[in-house]
C-alpha cells in the first residue's frame, strides 16, 4: 500500500518516549546496589576509577545520541518513504521488527570484532578488566556510525515509531546481562535468550573465549551461525592488550589513534585496506617490518657466506706430498 511522504512532525517524533532515559535512574540504582553487595562480600567487582570512566563515557554518549537524534530519525523516515510497501504499527509488527533488529545487531556486532575499523567503534565496551552493570555504559562515541547495519531493517517497511521503540528496547536489554551475580538460568531461557552467562564468555579475553556469543537479545543466532560457546571457567575480562588508563577520551579513541599511526606507515593502498578491514590483531605493519628484517638478514647472511667462500684459499696438493687418501707402503 502506497502512502504519502511523511515528515518527523507528521509522525509526532518529538513526542516519542525515550525508553533509555526513563530507565536510567533504575539502572544507576542497580549499579550502586551491585557495588554495595560486592563491598559487603569483599569481592573485587568494582573499581572507583573504572566506574567514573564508564559513567563519563555513558553520559557523553547520551548527549551525542540527543544531538544526532534528528539524523537517526531522518534515516529511518527516508527509508520508510522510499519503499512502496508499509508494515502497519500493530502488535505483531513490533515482534517481527524486534527479531529483524536483533539479527542485524548480531551481524553488526560480529563485524565489529572481525574488522579493525569497526572494532575501533566497539573496543571501548571491552577495554575494562571488570565485569559489572556499569560496563553497559561503556559505549564508544563513534559507535553511532553503525546505523548503516540497520538500514536493511528500515527498508523492510516498518513504521519508524515501531523501529525506534524496538531499537531502544534492544539496547536496554544489554544492561542486565553485564553482571557476575546472575548464574545460569533455566535451560529454555539459556537456549533461546542471551543471558549473563553467555555474555560473560563474550567479554572474556581468554583465547578459547574470543569471538564468541555475539547475540544481543537472542542467542539462537550464535547457535545457527556457529559462534556459540558455553561458559566454563570464569573468564579473564578485558582485551588481549590491556589498557592501563582511566582517561575516558583515551579509552574511546586509543584504537583510532593506533590505526592512524599504522596507516601513516603503510606502503600502499593494499596495506591501508588490510589495516582498516583486516582482523583487529593482524598487526600488518609490524609483520611486514619483521618480514623485511628477516629478508634483509637472509641476504646479508648469503652475501657473507659467498664472500667467505671466495676469499678462502683452495688447498693445493704438492707433487711430493703424500696424499691423505693414499696408504703408505
Amino acid at each position: 500500500m502506497f502512502e504519502n511522504h511523511l515528515s518527523l512532525e507528521d509522525l509526532g517524533a518529538d513526542k516519542w518516549p525515550n525508553v533509555i532515559l526513563w530507565a536510567a535512574p533504575v539502572m544507576f540504582l542497580l549499579v550502586f546496589i551491585e557495588w554495595g553487595i560486592s563491598l559487603y562480600q569483599k569481592k573485587d567487582t568494582y573499581d572507583k576509577k573504572d566506574f567514573l570512566a564508564a559513567s563519563t563515557i555513558g553520559l557523553v554518549n547520551v548527549g551525542i545520541s540527543a544531538l544526532i537524534k534528528a539524523f537517526t530519525f531522518g534515516v529511518a523516515l527516508f527509508c520508510w518513504n522510499i519503499v512502496p510497501w508499509k508494515i502497519p504499527a500493530t502488535w505483531w509488527s513490533f515482534i517481527f521488527c524486534f527479531f529483524a533488529i536483533d539479527l542485524a545487531r548480531y551481524w553488526a556486532h560480529r563485524v565489529t570484532h572481525e574488522q579493525r575499523f569497526w572494532w575501533a567503534t566497539h573496543i571501548t565496551h571491552h577495554n575494562s578488566a571488570k565485569y559489572n552493570f556499569s560496563v553497559s555504559f561503556r559505549l564508544g562515541w563513534t559507535q553511532h556510525i553503525k546505523i548503516i547495519f540497520f538500514v536493511p531493517v528500515m527498508l523492510m517497511g516498518f513504521n519508524p515509531f515501531v523501529f525506534f521503540i524496538c531499537h531502544q528496547v534492544a539496547v536496554l536489554y544489554q544492561f542486565w546481562i553485564h553482571t557476575e551475580y546472575i548464574n545460569k538460568l533455566p535451560k529454555p531461557i539459556e537456549y533461546f535468550f542471551v543471558t549473563p552467562s553467555h555474555h560473560r564468555v563474550h567479554h572474556g579475553s581468554d583465547e578459547h573465549y574470543l569471538d564468541k556469543n555475539y547475540g544481543s537479545t537472542f542467542i539462537i543466532w550464535d547457535r545457527i551461525f556457529g559462534t556459540f560457546m558455553e561458559e566454563r571457567e570464569r573468564p579473564t575480562y578485558g582485551i588481549t592488550k590491556p589498557v592501563t588508563s582511566y582517561n575516558p577520551v583515551y579509552l574511546v579513541f586509543h584504537e583510532w589513534v593506533d590505526i592512524v599511526k599504522d596507516i601513516r606507515k603503510a606502503k600502499d593502498s593494499k596495506e591501508v585496506y588490510q589495516i582498516l578491514f583486516g582482523k583487529p590483531g593482524d598487526e600488518v605493519i609490524k609483520n611486514r617490518e619483521l618480514r623485511e628484517q628477516a629478508e634483509k638478514e637472509g641476504v646479508q647472511e648469503k652475501t657473507t657466506v659467498e664472500s667467505t667462500a671466495k676469499s678462502s684459499p683452495t688447498p693445493i696438493l704438492v707433487s711430493n706430498e703424500n696424499s691423505l687418501l693414499k696408504k703408505e707402503d
